[in-house]
């Protein structure tokens, strides 16, 4: 669809996009393809995943595709607590931990997500050549949260296999195992930007602040589910402070 060169540093790109290619698409394929590789090549710290604001700080949702994340971000908005990033997770270091970059104001959604989640009223961006989901954007049914926030808690979605809601804590060795598969890498080849990443992930893992999250997939459950994270982070932020 398109030809993207992205400059060593990470700080250019220029693209070649295909004959009839639809400006929705290209500006979709740069924002959550391009960008995120991009950034990394600058050394920031980019995660596949998704993130709320709630009192405490910000959630995050971290998993492969499918897993839930974008429905969990929806689920949060649509119930008043804004959503910062729908798929790309950007960090940034601070001597207070780390917080985490608002990204753009639009979740991606299947469309029965949509139906289940989301206002009649909601604003669609055009559709992209590629791929089924709608993009949604942000409005006073689907809040958006312009400021960073500091990062409080990450959620790795299980398997979709759990009967009930499931959160356990993870060893610090199985979470930078999850944050390896979650992470947008341009360069894979480069012994030193390999090292200076898991020098990266290896100070991130150290935070007590990764679980494992698995729930059954049915839509009318999602507000169980949503109470469940909210008395968790609350709960575990308490333990964390005292």
């Amino acid at each position: 669809m398109a030809d993207f060169e992205v400059s060593g540093d990470g700080t250019m790109v220029q693209v070649w996009p295909a004959e009839g290619l639809s400006a929705p698409t290209l500006e979709h394929l740069y924002l959550n393809q391009v960008l995120p590789l991009a950034l990394s090549r600058q050394g920031k710290l980019v995660l596949h995943g998704s993130a709320i604001s709630l009192s405490l700080g910000a959630v995050a949702f971290l998993g492969r595709s499918g897993r839930g994340k974008s429905t969990l971000a929806a689920s949060f908005a649509a119930r008043g607590s804004a959503f910062l990033t729908d798929d790309s997770l950007l960090l940034e270091k601070t001597d207070a931990g780390y917080m985490v970059q608002p990204a753009h104001p639009s979740i991606r959604l299947w469309d029965d997500s949509r139906e289940a989640l989301i206002a009649k009223s909601a604003v669609i961006a055009p559709s992209i050549q590629y791929a089924p989901k709608s993009r949604v954007l942000s409005d006073d049914s689907l809040p958006f949260c312009e400021a960073a926030r500091p990062l409080r808690h990450i959620y790795f979605l299980g398997d979709r296999n759990a009967t009930e809601v499931l959160i356990e804590p993870l060893r610090p060795v199985e979470a930078l195992i999850e944050l390896v598969n979650n992470s947008f890498m341009l360069d894979i080849e480069t012994p030193a930007v390999i090292a200076e990443h898991f020098s990266e992930l290896i100070q991130l893992v150290n935070e007590p602040i990764y679980f494992r999250l698995d729930y059954p997939r049915d839509y009318q459950y999602l507000p169980r589910v949503v109470q469940a994270i909210e008395k968790h982070a609350q709960a575990s932020t308490a333990n964390e402070s005292v």
